[in-house]
Order: C-alpha cells, then sequence, then structure tokens
C-alpha cells in the first residue's frame, strides 16, 4: 500500500531537507538518481545511511540497471532500515530480481519500460508502478511532453494510461507523474484531480508547495460526498439496476461511489 496522496521527491545529497520534506508530505522519495550530479552521488549514499528518518515512510529512488551506479546504491543501503526502493527506468522483470530484499516501485520512464509495464507490474516485489514523461519523450526522440497550454501530448498521455492499467490489472497502485511547473498550481490541482478520479493511488511532486494542492484534489468534494451518500442509500431500497437523479445506477457505478467515500 503506497502512502499518499502525495509523495514528495528530495535529493538525497540534501540531509537538511529530510526532516521538512518529511513533514511536508505523505511519503518521500529520497532520490539517488536524477536529482543527484554524478560528483555528488557517493556523499548522497553516505547521508542515506547516516539519516535518522522513519523507514516506513520513505522511498529511495536508486538509479537504472542499466548503469553501474545501481550497485553503489545496493551495497551502500545494505544494512540499512529502507525497505521500498524505485527502481529508475525499468525496463524489464529481470532487473526486479537484483532487488530481492525489498519491496519495489518500478518506475516506467522509457519506451522499453512503458512497453513492458505489465510485465513489471506482475513481478512479485513490485508494489506499484510509476510512470515519467520527460525520460519517456526524450527516449522516443521527441522534444516535450507537453503543449505550450501545459497539457500532455498524446504520447504522453498514452504512457500514463498504459501504466495505470497496467497496475490495475495486476492489483498493485499507480503513482502519477510529476508536474514541474510548480508556479502553476491551478494545472497541478486539474491534473491531480484527473489522477484520483482515474485510479491512481497518489501523485508525486517537487516541492513541498505542492504537497497540499494534490491532497486537495485527492480528497473528494462536499458535492461528491453528498451524491455518493445519497445514491448508496437510495441502492439499499432499489434492487438491480435502478435511475438516480436522471442518471442509470449498476454495480459499477455503486462500486465508484463507495470509492469516493473511502477516500
Amino acid at each position: 500500500m503506497i502512502l499518499g496522496p502525495a509523495l514528495l521527491f528530495c535529493p538525497a545529497d540534501r540531509p537538511e531537507r529530510y526532516a521538512k520534506a518529511l513533514a511536508a508530505a505523505d511519503a518521500v522519495i529520497l532520490d539517488l538518481e536524477d536529482a543527484v550530479a554524478p560528483e555528488g552521488k557517493p556523499g548522497a549514499r553516505e547521508a542515506l545511511v547516516a539519516a535518522d528518518v522513519d523507514p516506513r515512510r520513505v522511498i529511495v529512488r536508486v538509479n537504472p540497471a542499466s548503469t553501474p551506479e545501481l550497485e553503489r546504491d545496493l551495497e551502500a543501503l545494505r544494512g540499512t532500515r529502507f525497505a521500498t526502493l524505485m527502481l529508475a527506468k525499468a525496463e524489464e522483470s529481470g532487473q526486479i530480481d537484483a532487488l530481492e530484499e525489498y519491496r519495489v516501485l518500478a518506475l516506467c520512464e522509457t519506451p522499453q519500460g512503458v512497453e513492458n509495464a505489465g510485465e513489471l507490474a506482475r513481478h512479485p516485489l513490485v508494489d506499484g508502478l510509476m510512470w515519467g514523461a520527460e525520460d519517456l519523450v526524450a527516449g522516443i526522440g521527441g522534444r516535450s511532453s507537453r503543449f505550450d497550454d501545459g497539457r500532455y501530448r498524446d504520447v504522453a498521455r498514452y504512457a500514463r494510461s498504459r501504466v495505470l492499467v497496467a497496475a490495475a490489472a495486476a492489483g498493485i497502485d499507480a503513482i502519477d507523474a510529476v508536474h514541474l511547473d510548480i508556479a502553476d498550481t491551478a494545472g497541478l490541482e486539474d491534473e491531480a484531480r484527473d489522477a484520483a478520479a482515474s485510479g491512481f493511488a497518489a501523485t508525486a511532486c517537487i516541492h513541498p508547495s505542492q504537497v497540499e494542492v494534490i491532497r486537495r484534489a485527492y480528497s473528494a468534494t462536499p458535492e461528491e460526498l453528498e451524491w455518493a451518500e445519497a445514491v448508496l442509500d437510495e441502492a439499499t431500497r432499489q434492487p438491480g439496476v435502478f435511475r438516480f437523479r436522471g442518471r442509470m445506477i449498476d454495480e459499477p457505478v455503486l462500486r465508484q461511489a463507495r470509492r469516493v467515500l473511502s477516500r
């Protein structure tokens, strides 16, 4: 079960930020990959090993299996209490096998990773999938993941949907990608609200100011709560399919209503 809905990335080479990140977010992703320059990775590993944080609320993003940095990450983490890793640029199930001491979140952010999302989701060590737009588009040979108005291009939306469905088919959680424009709180809220409505368990973010925006987006509105309670109450008196406020109601719709109340 992913602690969510707001997962905050924090560079592993900035230990002075660990406590603040954990205080702000539901869980923190301490990042040994893209957030840390190559020359800073040894120091980042040392900081992680020395950290006095609750490992139950920490995910460590390790470097891709295609690089020698992953083995260095794993060597540094041996003996620590961290139990959950996020494998950057996960592409095939064999890469997960090397992480046998951990629970794993597979980050599908390359063309092969998105293509193999179902295979990754079914691996017994994998508890969740996340997708990433920027590495994916770069790997395809594209120039940007979004239009000028902030909307994702179709290829990014395809990857997002594919990862979500693959996770659901395997019975695990899906995490939505980060919104890089920190100032665009309206765009983030729209995106996070769509993620929650679509079935994502959480959204990752890169700045503490984004946490409350995501939490608000994942919370049901008063109108949604009222409707869910009302339709479920009506269902106690209406066997089978029935009409409610002009809409046909059947069991799939009732399951959605129960989901609203469970958030």
